[in-house]
């Protein structure tokens, strides 16, 4: 059986949360990367672990580098939306969860049939 892919949409979770991340968006990328490592193991509240987990960044947090905690850091050149669904289009032989809130990526990776969550079932903080 193949293990679950979790792609998360950087950019829209770090935003999800007031919590000043605008002043330090690489930090803010970087903080997000290190709590999604939690989840390899544990899973997301409807979907047992253990799973695989790629965070998109973009823009000013696009050079963040990968931590060795297990999560993919996969930057995004231009747009991240577009990185997330050419990721989704790559893996359309296994089970795909995309996170994030933002509704036409959501209605975009629909279409090829992945799954979406809010970025509430992830660790923010």
């Amino acid at each position: 059986m193949t293990v679950p892919l979790v792609i998360v949409d950087g950019a829209n979770v770090v935003g999800s949360v007031p919590d000043g991340w605008w002043k330090d968006r690489a930090g803010a990328a970087i903080r997000l990367r290190d709590r999604l490592s939690a989840i390899i193991a544990d899973g997301l509240p409807d979907l047992p672990g253990p799973v695989e987990v790629t965070l998109v960044v973009e823009g000013r947090a696009k050079d963040i580098p990968q931590a060795g905690n297990g999560v993919k850091v996969e930057s995004a050149p231009h747009s991240g939306d577009d990185k997330i669904v050419e990721l989704v289009r790559r893996e359309a032989d296994r089970r795909v969860i995309v996170v994030t809130a933002d509704r036409g990526l959501r209605d975009r990776v629909q279409s090829l049939g992945a799954e979406v969550r809010g970025p509430s079932s992830v660790p923010r903080r």
